[in-house]
């Protein structure tokens, strides 16, 4: 599964919402969070509002790693070589992400177009 769930303290309430997402703007992890490689995917920890996600693919984490490597995330979602019909699944995973403050939006001003 492609999915991206975030665990926080006081529920999903606390969670709050973020900015929508933007494929055509450039993405990155939030500095304020630590990816631990895992047997099923990686766990996500944002220092600033201790919430946790789960990622629970290898290709979604290789995604949200390579995510500032590229001018924007459409152009991450093409290089990780994800196909159209699996696209709406990853970008349930990078709103998720970015709705949670694990992603975002980054700088392009050192990434090649």
């Amino acid at each position: 599964m492609t999915t991206a769930t975030t665990t926080v303290p006081g529920g999903t309430a606390a969670a709050g919402s973020g900015p929508a997402f933007d494929t055509a703007a450039a993405w990155t992890l939030n500095p304020k969070v630590a990816l631990r490689p895992e047997p099923f995917g990686a766990l996500l920890y944002h220092f600033g509002t201790r919430k946790l996600s789960f990622l629970k693919n290898l290709t979604v984490v290789d995604l949200v790693r390579s995510l500032a490597e590229h001018p924007s995330a459409d152009a991450a979602l093409q290089s990780a070589g994800i196909t159209d019909a699996d696209r709406p699944l990853y970008l349930q995973a990078l709103s998720a992400l970015a709705e949670s403050g694990m992603i975002i939006e980054g700088d392009t001003s050192g990434v090649n177009p």
